[in-house]
């Protein structure tokens, strides 16, 4: 744990430490943190484990950023979320989602300091500037995360990305879509 805080600090990014948590015995976390300061404000941002927090924190400063600047012209006000953890399974399975581990976020928009939101629902099929941004994002972040659903995953990411810490395929390969 002490080298996913200070891969946090090494980022310049401040937070907090949470306590393990179980709720119900088969949701909660264990080595979980809150950001608190990353470099651009991110709405719903609630417990997630330390990796997934270093991931998402260096996706947001060393993807999201220079993306926004080279796609859109200008500077990312604020990253839209639906949030970390929530006690639930994969819609249609038995399986519990990483969600109710605090592993996994869910991105939906991006508002651009220009005032101009991107959404991943109307950007992904969106202008020539918003399809490249969001694809360069999605590309960026196969090679940060394990897991990474897109609106090309299924109807239920069509609003959203997903990322997160899971378990990769079976053959450990990433699983990038």
């Amino acid at each position: 744990m002490q080298q996913c805080y200070a891969k946090l600090q090494e980022n310049l990014v401040a937070f907090q430490s949470l306590p393990d948590m179980d709720d119900t015995g088969r949701c909660g976390w264990v080595n979980a943190v809150k950001l608190m300061d990353f470099g651009t404000p991110a709405t719903n941002m609630g417990a997630m484990t330390c990796p997934l927090a270093a991931q998402f924190s260096a996706w947001a400063q060393f993807a999201v950023r220079p993306a926004a600047r080279l796609y859109l012209g200008s500077e990312v006000a604020r990253i839209e979320t639906m949030g970390t953890y929530n006690c639930r399974r994969v819609a249609g399975t038995t399986v519990l989602s990483e969600h109710g581990r605090g592993n996994a976020i869910d991105i939906s928009g991006f508002v651009l300091e220009n005032g101009r939101r991107i959404s991943l629902r109307s950007g992904w099929r969106g202008t020539s500037d918003e399809r490249k941004f969001l694809r360069r994002l999605r590309e960026s972040a196969c090679k940060r995360f394990n897991v990474v659903l897109s609106p090309d995953f299924n109807k239920a990411h069509a609003n959203h990305f997903h990322f997160d810490m899971g378990r990769a395929g079976k053959d450990g390969i990433s699983r990038c879509r």
